[in-house]
């Protein structure tokens, strides 16, 4: 059997964290690069089958390869970093410095992948991909002016999304780790994540690359727009999200040992 029960995912779960405050910058910024890069070709690849189906759950069934990819190899998406590394220092594994060290360069790296791949992605445009165009165009509008004619209660809601988004992109995280093996991570780790697509919540990585490549193919948003509108507030909701509801509520309902490790 290769089910691992939740009070060893908890002890995974805090050796994960203090693995991942270990890396260097070199390898933050290029497992998180991968990352985002990763999520921004499952995107459009979950962009191009639901334009070629128009069912928007045939793109949230296959948008989940990008992310469980980056979980079987090990690759670093801030998103889901909040679950964990945050838990190392609350526990005092880790000092608050390499806590925020560690965040900010894997959130440095999917933002650079993200914008990467929109670029390529841009250059490499033609006509087979105008559907996909006008998908991320009307994507990146209703990501952020929507929510600014709304003021404050579409801020809110752009808040609650993200919320809501990070908590299953989270237990996605978790829930790779109750199997051993591959195909078992697969499932695990995918169906969270089909949820949180199919519901249409705010993913802040995805974000990365949904906006400025909306941008880049002509959408009515500024950058200004992107980051006051969107990315810190989606930002801020997805730390909320994957540390309160799943990384602190996992782990403290099920980890009873209270072991200690050095701090670094």
């Amino acid at each position: 059997m290769d089910y691992i029960a939740p009070k060893e995912v908890a002890d995974t779960m805090m050796t994960a964290a203090i693995n991942k405050s270990k890396l260097s910058i070199r390898d933050l910024l290029i497992r998180g690069s991968l990352s985002g890069a990763l999520l921004a070709i499952s995107v459009t690849l979950a962009f191009m089958a639901t334009s070629q189906t128009t069912l928007s759950l045939v793109g949230a069934f296959v948008f989940p390869v990008g992310f469980v990819i980056i979980v079987i190899l090990g690759l670093e998406l801030v998103t889901g970093s909040f679950s964990l590394i945050p838990l190392a220092w609350m526990e005092k594994h880790i000092s608050a410095k390499i806590m925020y060290r560690n965040l900010f360069w894997v959130f440095m790296g999917n933002l650079l992948g993200s914008v990467l791949f929109a670029v390529l992605f841009w250059a490499a445009s033609s006509e087979s991909s105008k559907v996909i165009e006008q998908m991320l165009i009307s994507a990146s509008e209703k990501k952020t002016i929507a929510y600014a004619q709304n003021g404050a209660h579409g801020l809110f809601s752009a808040f609650v999304k993200a919320i809501l988004c990070n908590w299953m992109v989270c237990m996605g995280v978790v829930m790779s780790m109750t199997s051993k093996s591959t195909l078992g991570k697969i499932l695990a780790a995918g169906i969270p994540i089909f949820i949180f697509f199919a519901l249409g919540y705010e993913h802040a990585v995805v974000n990365m690359f949904v906006i400025p490549a909306g941008i880049m193919f002509g959408a009515n948003v500024s950058i200004a727009d992107w980051w006051l509108y969107n990315q810190l507030i989606v930002t801020a909701g997805n730390i909320v999200g994957g540390l309160l509801f799943t990384g602190m509520a996992i782990y403290y309902t099920y980890n009873k040992s209270q072991k200690t490790s050095p701090s670094i």
